[in-house]
């Protein structure tokens, strides 16, 4: 089942056929790589023009790029979105985002469980800054509600969360967000732009990692924040006031004209050239590494090793409603399964030949970690029981491997 078109053309025909924003000299058909950090102009004027944005063009490859903004339009096709900005990594994603909404005094209701690095971020980073998190069960409602105040500054989750395997009734949540004049933002890497429609469900700014399924089997880092011009700006605290110059969206105006530029966490031109070519890829690796993972998921239930599998296309998972809801095909190529302990798990690692032990998502490799001693191996017991973090769950991303030959290695070695 495909997904609705935001365009006229299928997925892969919008992303193989964006176009360049001006015509190559040599006709090239892949876009060259800027690899320069300056760009020369015709006249003191003309870079006068161009520093104070009074002309669309490029001064410094800190500040924008031809061939990372190539990639931009790329995501902007497959996506729907009105704007898009491209940074150094995933995590630079958000801290930008929420660099440019949070405030002295501001707080963001999320959920605890998090990717560990954005929780870190949240509880600890803001924190001194005097930006307050307030954590709420997203299951409930009413709790999420009564949570938001006049300072609230966003509602944060991620699309399916990592490794809890939860789902947020991203819908239900979209017409609380809007009813208080609060945007929604949503980290999506979880299911790229053709298994799942964020704008279709009420987000208001997604934020990715384009490292995972958009890099083409992990070639490179990086990030993207996604606006999807479906919050009106005017009404919101910290940027109503830039609304009235904005050439675009006050939020992308505030990101764009000052604070990355300020933080300068930007995308390299070498990065911007690989992820493009792994976007072009992108659709035929999520429906193969997907429906493998699904598979698996199914295999690794039939197990009596196995005590629970996390993947929320199963009958077994609590969120099965909204994941079927949510997404037309499968949820993703992660997926999480628990034994008995956390020595067994160490055990079932050791042993395994073909999976790698590593910790990155949809990789062209089957990739497994265990979270609690790498991911939130720093944290202490008490933070881990705030985000929900079990010592016998193990997280595998599914690469693109034949289906028979992962599970003749999760077999073997299971067989300890």
């Amino acid at each position: 089942m495909e997904l609705e078109d935001c365009q006229s053309e299928k997925f892969a025909t919008r992303v193989i056929g964006a176009k360049f924003k001006k015509e190559d000299a040599h006709g090239a058909i892949s876009m060259p790589i800027y690899r320069n950090a300056a760009f020369e102009y015709p006249s003191s004027e003309a870079i006068a023009n161009a520093f104070q944005n009074k002309t669309d063009t490029h001064t410094y490859s800190r500040i924008s790029n031809p061939t990372v903004e190539n990639l931009e339009l790329r995501i902007k096709a497959a996506s729907g979105a009105e704007n898009v900005m491209l940074v150094s990594s995933g995590m630079a994603s958000i801290s930008n985002t929420f660099m440019t909404l949070a405030y002295a005094g501001s707080n963001i209701v999320t959920s605890p469980h998090l990717f560990g690095n954005t929780f870190s971020l949240f509880k600890f980073t803001l924190a001194e800054f005097g930006v307050e998190v307030r954590f709420v069960n997203t299951d409930n409602l009413s709790e999420i509600e009564s949570a938001m105040d006049d300072n609230t500054c966003a509602f944060f989750c991620e699309l399916i969360t990592n490794p809890h395997m939860e789902i947020a009734d991203l819908p239900k949540i979209a017409a609380i967000t809007k009813a208080k004049g609060v945007p929604l933002i949503v980290d999506t890497t979880i299911v790229p732009w053709c298994g799942f429609s964020a704008k279709k469900q009420g987000v208001d700014i997604e934020v990715v990692s384009t490292t995972k399924y958009v890099s083409g089997g992990a070639t490179s880092v990086g990030g993207a924040i996604l606006d999807y011009g479906t919050f009106d700006w005017s009404k919101n605290k910290k940027l109503s006031k830039v609304t009235p110059t904005a050439s675009m969206s006050a939020f992308m105006f505030k990101i764009k004209r000052e604070i990355a530029r300020n933080m300068g966490a930007c995308m390299d031109s070498e990065t911007a050239s690989l992820q493009a070519l792994g976007m072009e890829s992108l659709q035929l690796r999520f429906n193969h590494m997907s429906q493998t993972a699904y598979e698996l998921a199914q295999f690794l239930s039939d197990n009596d090793k196995v005590t629970k599998v996390g993947y929320t296309k199963l009958e077994s998972s609590p969120y099965k409603k909204i994941s079927d809801q949510l997404f037309p095909s499968n949820p993703g190529a992660m997926l999480t399964f628990n034994l008995a302990t956390k020595d067994d798990c160490y055990r079932f690692m050791d042993r395994l030949k073909i999976i790698r032990r590593a910790t990155n998502l949809f990789d062209n490799k089957t990739l497994i970690i265990h979270p609690e001693s790498t991911i939130y191996g720093t944290f202490t017991a008490e933070m881990k029981q705030v985000m929900g973090i079990e010592d016998n769950l193990l997280r595998l991303s599914v690469g693109l491997e034949h289906i028979e030959d992962l599970k003749k290695d999760i077999l073997e070695a299971l067989a300890f």
